[in-house]
């Protein structure tokens, strides 16, 4: 992984995640004047810009409250704590099934944030809040089913989170029983890594 500087250099030449890096085909050009319409409102906020995970990440007092996210699909706002937002005009979704806490809230057009800017705006403002109230949300016990080292990769890494929680609940199975049928630590932390990227990319176990 390509480590990235800035804002700047991701929306130049993408998170530096897959081969893709510094290319046309790279996803974050896909959705570029989208993703800049969001981080200008995101700019708005009291909150500190930085690169977390290759990706603009939006922090308060050093916890993290909002993502910028580029697929294949759609680009997106990811709010961490989203579960916990009111969601007065039903925008959130969760990325897949399996999903606790965080709630995206998809674009795949450039008018969709415009018309949508004053409500972003109020959206990021209650993120803002519930994370100085210290609110947490309540994760289920279907956590438990994901092995612990995994959980720990998706603390380090919230995007691998959030694209494994886009997988199809058939290919998440299949990558929790590969991890889990691993006796070892260092075997299973291994199985892990080796399949990042495949899970980033949004493929399956066997694709």
């Amino acid at each position: 992984m390509i480590k990235i500087a800035n804002v700047e250099q991701y929306l130049a030449d993408g998170c530096g995640r897959c081969k893709l890096f510094a290319t046309l085909d790279c996803k974050v050009h896909k959705w570029h004047a989208e993703l800049i319409a969001l981080r200008s409102i995101l700019q708005e906020a009291n909150l500190i810009e930085v690169i977390k995970w290759g990706m603009p990440c939006y922090t308060l007092d050093g916890k993290n409250i909002i993502m910028l996210v580029a697929f294949k699909e759609y680009c997106a706002i990811s709010f961490f704590k989203g579960g916990l937002l009111k969601d007065t005009a039903n925008i959130l979704v969760k990325a897949g099934e399996n999903t606790q806490s965080a709630r995206v809230i998809k674009f795949t057009n450039l008018q969709q944030i415009i018309d949508l800017r004053t409500t972003l705006l109020d959206y990021v403002a209650e993120a803002i809040e519930i994370e100085k109230s210290g609110a947490e949300p309540i994760v289920s016990k279907q956590q438990n089913q994901i092995p612990q080292k995994f959980i720990d990769k998706f603390n380090e890494h919230p995007q691998l989170k959030l694209a494994f929680e886009s997988l199809t609940p058939g290919r998440q199975r299949a990558y929790l029983i590969y991890f889990s049928a691993a006796k070892q630590s260092k075997t299973r932390i291994d199985r892990i890594n080796k399949m990042t990227a495949h899970i980033l990319a949004g493929k399956g176990l066997h694709d």
